[in-house]
């Protein structure tokens, strides 16, 4: 197998071996990045596929440092365009639908990882993206703001609900343990 340095500059080139090479080594992980920013499976996968087609027509951009980092921002930023398309008319009946929401337990009733994660998985669309982006990508408000088209104060309000919500499960589930 290839340097990633030497699979870079074959993409740069447009070279499919170094673009196939990439994909077998990040699909993976950019897959996980998607479904943080989709509704189902099948999203998560056309965001993959999209994100890898922006990735290799955007590559000759990529300058030494973190590659892996430099890609995971190219995902979120196409998760976010996407987003910013779909959001208008979203959000009231996703929180109706998460009212009906019931979390299973894990066969050892402790809450784990990948309920966690289900439970994230089942925020309203723009409440798990204000999430995402503060909590697991690490941005500030300012930026979320911005990458969102919204106020701060929004972005905060969006990620105190989604804490609230998330709370709100955690302690429906230990209730029923």
């Amino acid at each position: 197998m290839n340097s990633l340095e030497t699979i870079i500059e074959g993409c740069k080139k447009n070279k499919a071996w170094a673009q196939a090479e990439l994909f077998a080594k990040f699909s993976d992980k950019m897959y996980g990045v998607c479904c943080y920013y989709t509704n189902s499976r099948d999203d998560a996968e056309d965001l993959l596929h999209d994100g890898f087609i922006r990735l290799f027509e955007n590559i000759s951009k990529y300058e030494d440092g973190n590659f892996e980092a430099w890609m995971r921002k190219v995902f979120v930023n196409l998760a976010l365009i996407k987003f910013r398309k779909d959001k208008r008319n979203k959000i009231v009946s996703e929180i109706d639908d998460l009212n009906q929401y019931q979390m299973p337990l894990s066969e050892n009733n402790q809450l784990q990882a990948a309920e966690l994660m289900n439970l994230v998985s089942q925020l309203p669309t723009q409440y798990r993206i204000v999430f995402n982006l503060y909590a697991i990508e690490g941005y500030k408000h300012k930026e979320i703001s911005v990458m969102l088209d919204i106020s701060e104060g929004t972005s905060k309000s969006n990620l105190s609900r989604a804490r609230k919500i998330l709370q709100d499960q955690v302690n429906q589930i230990e209730l029923y343990q």
